[in-house]
């Protein structure tokens, strides 16, 4: 085969003449006879041949259009009848794969079907059609998997008649495992009992919800529980901002303030510092809050720490906790408290629920671009499609 033959991307296929018009026109045939596919002999006798034409992707911007000679073969062996089938073209279809990948990774990024009715010549039908069949051999591929071994678990909104999803994301993979409607463990209850491989899992990595560590103490039985890290911050925040909100009410509401109090110590200047130090001279109870928060947000970051440093650090979080106890706090020592091992679980985990909302922002788009699903199976089907697939799809 000269290397010409290869420019047109399809095996086994010799081109016999090309022309160029309005499309690029190629005429091809066969490289050579195929065994039987019956009986798997040789060699085999053609009995006739019709011409089939096929659109097989755009050079610039013109369509190539390929006239392929297709044999019928008769095998002397078997006494059976064939056509000759081609590597890249399904029977009966009218378009090589690679014309059909063509529009459907252009449809995905964005470009419209009224677009590509013009620069492909194909009927949006046609292109909504194709997209939908990429979309299932992708999810195809995905059935059957087992569970990844370090899952992040996290809610999103759907729609308002049907409420609210749970996201399942491998977060070593980076990828959506998949996507179940309900958050409630009534909704779930089905779809986790049969999920295959939930013993297999190691580490779930969530938010401060009850409701899903019943649900993952439940279903993963061997699963340790590992609190994210960006909920756990938030939330120490929010009971601060409670209580300055107790405190001082009109201070609550200066934005400088309150920008300054959001922030970590260590990036704040010392201007900063010395400006609010100043103000929280006024309120000793809240200057005393506010180290100890600072000082637990030091422990909050900790990370990628071994065990022998987890277990020294322990008893001074003890007593931090402790003394939020003993303090107008108390409400969120109680929280830490009963959240205490999944909280220290993050000091030896270096993965977050970050990955799983960068997804819920990406899933969002889809139904903003789509204005909103109706039916669930098919958004479920086209977020795995897009962020679940390992990125191959297999010839048929």
């Amino acid at each position: 085969m000269s290397p010409v033959d290869f420019i047109l991307g399809l095996k086994d296929v010799v081109i016999e003449r090309v022309e160029r018009r309005r499309d690029i026109h190629v005429w091809a045939k066969p490289a050579q006879r195929p065994a039987c596919m019956h009986c798997q002999q040789a060699p085999v006798r053609i009995k006739a041949t019709h011409q089939r034409t096929v659109k097989h992707t755009r050079q610039g911007n013109q369509l190539m259009v390929v006239h392929l000679s297709v044999p019928k073969y008769h095998c002397p062996g078997c006494n059976r009848y064939f056509r000759h089938r081609f590597a890249d073209i399904r029977p009966r279809l009218r378009a090589t794969e690679a014309y059909r990948l063509e529009v459907f990774e252009a449809h995905e990024g964005g470009v419209s079907q009224r677009k590509l009715t013009v620069t492909h010549r194909i009927g949006s039908a046609t292109v909504e059609r194709w997209y939908q069949s990429f979309v299932a051999q992708r999810v195809l591929e995905l059935s059957g998997r087992s569970c990844p071994q370090v899952l992040g678990i996290d809610e999103h909104f759907f729609s308002r008649k049907r409420g609210y999803a749970t996201t399942l994301v491998d977060l070593k993979n980076h990828k959506v495992f998949d996507v179940v409607l309900g958050r409630s463990e009534l909704s779930l209850r089905r779809y986790l009992s049969r999920l295959p491989g939930r013993e297999k899992v190691k580490v779930v990595v969530m938010d401060l919800s009850e409701t899903y560590r019943q649900i993952v103490r439940k279903y993963f039985p061997n699963a340790k529980i590992v609190a994210d890290r960006f909920h756990v911050v938030r939330l120490v925040n929010q009971h601060f901002l409670k209580l300055w909100q107790q405190h001082d009410p009109e201070g609550r509401k200066h934005r400088g303030l309150l920008s300054l109090m959001r922030r970590h110590r260590w990036n704040l200047t010392d201007d900063q510092y010395s400006n609010l130090m100043q103000y929280l001279e006024m309120f000793p109870v809240l200057k005393a809050l506010y180290v100890a928060k600072q000082r637990l947000m030091r422990f909050l970051l900790l990370k990628t720490l071994n065990r022998k440093r987890a277990k020294k650090l322990l008893p001074r979080f003890m007593r931090l906790i402790e003394q939020f106890a003993n303090s107008p706090a108390k409400a969120l020592a109680n929280t830490l408290t009963s959240w205490l091992e999944p909280i220290v679980g993050m000091w030896r985990f270096s993965k977050s629920n970050g990955i799983t909302e960068g997804f819920h922002t990406k899933m969002e788009m889809i139904s903003r671009r789509a204005f909103g699903f109706r039916n669930f199976e098919n958004y479920r089907m086209r977020v795995l499609a897009l962020y679940g697939w390992n990125g191959v799809i297999n010839r048929v």
